[in-house]
């Protein structure tokens, strides 16, 4: 038995491993690779360029993208699927199932011995070291391939900006500047709210432990073991979230929802400044049609010590499942060295928004030309590599941590609405979310 949990789906705990080889075609055909992804709409579209376009350069193999849902749903319904012995031959995943993905060992087959076996070259220094680091065990050895990775920045309207008489090519460096620039926007008219933030566990205490180098948990973040308990109800920590709090009364924050809800706020100008994926990138540009956007750094206190460190990753890898056949797994190694190549990495990072991956991805986007008729566009690849990641900076690894940021996001929500202290919200989620960290530890240990 194999262990393999997800967010509200208790009762999909015990998965077998499956047995029996899926059949891989007819003889004279190519080899069908499914993947199971979580990108719709325009996301979705480039990527079933990119496997088209694999499809289209050979004949042996043919993979086969199909859309699941968000990533919660498309991890549920791998899930589901994988105890049916029905399930694809790879996965997206997101970077907070990576813990619940690593306990799943009989369900996953590590990227680096499909690589070696299916005698593809692979190599984990080329990849960007975040990013390594994140997806690899203790060994150093890379257990998914990366795709699309991102790091939150900070957008902002520079038509705005000038309008409140600020300097529209400065963007707010520290949470004094976003502070004082808000204050500043909504008095002059300009906008009627300072800032907004998507995705606020992962931005406003995710990240934001990474960035002033404080721990969000013991173990180095979970990272030395399923053991870790919850730490992200420092002082520092407090001290945002009650800030927040405290702005959130005059619309120096207005928040807006949980995932990428709050967007139209930027769109409409109704906020000056928002926080949120370095790949939502192109969907800003394209949506923010009455204003220029500019772009820049996620904000820190600069009375904290050590600050700037590093920003984390988000966005999700592709996990190869078991039970299926070694053609198929040729098929998608063969894949993973196309989706890895520096020309699809440096095409998928300007189309998306994402990070290139790799560093010579990185390095043929400058070539180009990109980041010189882009600026700002190379934000994300500066922030996450600002200084080598700590142990505190180096990313999250905690078994049912879908569902503890279902926990931190209900308990921030109690503070924005004025129904709960900093101090009472964070411990409450500290506690409520290490009842689900020894939940899992249990299970897998």
């Amino acid at each position: 038995m194999t262990l393999f949990r997800t967010a509200g789906t208790s009762a999909l705990a015990g998965l077998a491993v499956a047995g029996a080889t899926l059949a891989a075609g007819s003889a004279n055909a190519a080899t069908e690779v499914v993947w199971w992804h979580a990108m719709g709409g325009e996301l979705g579209q480039k990527v079933e360029k990119i496997a088209g376009d694999f499809n289209a350069m050979q004949s042996d193999y043919k993979v086969t993208p199909v859309y699941k849902g968000n990533y919660t749903e498309t991890m549920t319904a791998a899930i589901a699927a994988f105890r049916a012995k029905e399930h694809p031959a790879i996965v997206q995943v997101f970077e907070v199932g990576t813990g619940t993905m690593m306990a799943a060992k009989g369900a996953v087959y590590p990227v680096y011995e499909l690589m070696e076996k299916a005698g593809e070259p692979f190599d984990p220094k080329a990849y960007l070291q975040a990013v390594v680091g994140y997806y690899t065990d203790t060994d150093g050895n890379m257990l998914s391939m990366p795709f699309n990775s991102s790091t939150p920045i900070l957008y902002y309207n520079k038509t705005a900006f000038e309008k409140a008489g600020l300097d529209p090519n400065t963007p707010p460096k520290t949470w004094g500047d976003i502070e004082a620039f808000s204050r500043k926007i909504i008095e002059s008219g300009a906008a009627s709210c300072g800032f907004t933030t998507g995705w606020q566990s992962w931005v406003q205490l995710e990240n934001f432990s990474a960035l002033h180098n404080v721990p969000f948990a013991s173990k180095a973040n979970g990272f030395g073991g399923t053991d870790a308990v919850l730490e992200f109800n420092g002082d520092l920590q407090k001290r945002h979230v009650a800030n927040m709090g405290e702005w959130q009364t005059s619309k120096i924050f207005d928040y807006g929802g949980r995932r990428s809800d709050p967007a139209p706020k930027f769109y409409s100008g109704e906020c000056a400044i928002y926080m949120n994926s370095s790949a939502s990138l192109a969907g800003v540009r394209a949506n923010a049609k009455d204003f220029e956007v500019g772009v820049g750094m996620l904000p820190y206190y600069d009375d904290a010590a050590g600050t700037p460190q590093n920003s984390i990753i988000g966005g999700a890898t592709l996990w190869p499942l078991t039970g299926h056949s070694d053609e198929t797994y040729k098929g998608a190694a063969k894949f993973f060295t196309y989706l890895s190549s520096p020309e699809v990495q440096a095409w998928w990072h300007q189309e998306t928004g994402y990070l290139p991956i790799t560093t010579a991805a990185y390095e043929l986007t400058k070539a180009q030309g990109y980041y010189d008729k882009n600026p700002g566009a190379d934000i994300s690849v500066l922030q996450m590599n600002l200084n080598p990641p700590t142990e505190t900076s180096r990313g999250l690894r905690l078994g049912n941590f879908v569902q503890i940021r279902d926990v931190i996001n209900e308990e921030l929500e109690e503070v924005w609405a004025g129904k709960k202290s900093a101090e009472e919200a964070l411990d409450a989620a500290v506690e409520r979310g290490n009842k689900l960290l020894r939940a899992f530890q249990d299970q897998n240990s």
